[in-house]
């Protein structure tokens, strides 16, 4: 009996051993992380809103890491195929996914089937919140918001509106917004801002929805004129320009990007990732340009942007329902 006391004992000291000295690799394994180059995936084409904050985030990133990271895109699917390179990576923090709350709080409402789950990704933090503008071509009659409800009701269906495809945040915020004031406009989907803007410029499409970065030299030179923003309060970079809360209490569309890691990555590298981009927000070089861009730099916890991720799933699977919209 005391053989077998002591084999018992001398098994749990052995399995504490093991799981302390598991531990210890595990904050060591933290503590000189990166020790290669990191690769920033975005699930969309190059100078879009997740592509702009991975590169100027990423900059300043490689700068604390000695490493810089290496930005990967890979558009298609609406942020899919990024999602889907990520969680098929191996669980170390050495790819990350850089993208906007579609992936998680649009994607499962809209598709029937996908390649990942939500749960498949661990939140790592919100890098940034950015509003998006509802931009016109300057041949478009209405000049302001209420200018374009107005000519739209008295329209029904004349006019078109171009966003970054079916499901996007473009495409659910406008729709939405159709649904509450009984608007009739033509959807066109695109390819990403990349392809929209550049249809709306050429009058294409009489409007659509974007973050700044994509519409400012058009406006700068007068090829676009913009009508609203989508945000709960109006922005400090267009303090005359009305939001659509003002008519839709509550209307709050504004996308936020954010990094996510593989589910299964240890939590010291997640939680290093993260306290990482809070300081890099900070870098003044990078708030500022951010902040030329009408981004706004965040810089969370994992658990803060765990909470403001379950809130957008309330509110964006509401958008999906109104829509209509699903992709088989």
């Amino acid at each position: 009996m005391k053989f077998v006391v002591r084999l018992l004992a001398a098994v749990a000291g052995t399995a504490l051993i093991a799981a302390l000295s598991g531990n210890e690799a595990l904050a060591q394994s933290a503590r000189n992380y990166p020790d290669r180059p990191v690769k920033l995936v975005v699930g969309y084409a190059p100078g879009g809103l997740p592509d702009t904050v991975a590169r100027v985030v990423g900059q300043a990133l490689g700068e604390r890491w000695h490493q810089q990271p290496v930005v990967e895109n890979r558009p298609g699917a609406n942020g899919i195929l990024g999602a889907e390179v990520v969680i098929k990576s191996p669980e170390d923090g050495y790819t990350l996914l850089v993208t906007d709350n579609s992936t998680t709080a649009i994607n499962p409402f809209l598709y029937k089937k996908l390649p990942y789950r939500a749960k498949d990704l661990a939140p790592v933090s919100m890098i940034a919140r950015a509003p998006l503008y509802l931009a016109a071509h300057p041949s478009f009659p209405a000049n302001s918001l209420k200018e374009m409800i107005d000519l739209v009701k008295a329209n029904p269906g004349k006019y078109s509106y171009g966003s970054s495809g079916i499901g996007s945040t473009h495409h659910l915020c406008q729709e939405f917004m159709d649904a509450t004031l009984n608007l009739q406009i033509t959807h066109v989907p695109y390819k990403g801002t990349g392809q929209s803007i550049p249809a709306l410029v050429a009058g294409q499409v009489a409007m659509a929805w974007s973050a700044y970065p994509s519409l400012a030299a058009y406006v700068k030179d007068g090829r676009l004129k913009l009508l609203a923003v989508n945000s709960l309060k109006r922005t400090p970079a267009a303090p005359n320009l009305p939001a659509v809360s003002e008519i839709i209490p509550g209307f709050n569309f504004s996308p936020t990007i954010g990094v996510f890691a593989p589910a299964g990555t240890p939590k010291d590298i997640i939680g290093k990732i993260a306290s990482d981009v809070a300081e890099a927000v900070k870098v003044p070089e990078v708030v500022t340009r951010l902040t030329n861009l009408d981004i706004q730099p965040i810089g969370s916890t994992p658990e803060e942007y765990a909470a403001d991720l379950r809130a957008d799933d309330e509110r964006y699977s509401k958008a999906v329902k109104v829509s209509g919209a699903k992709v088989d």
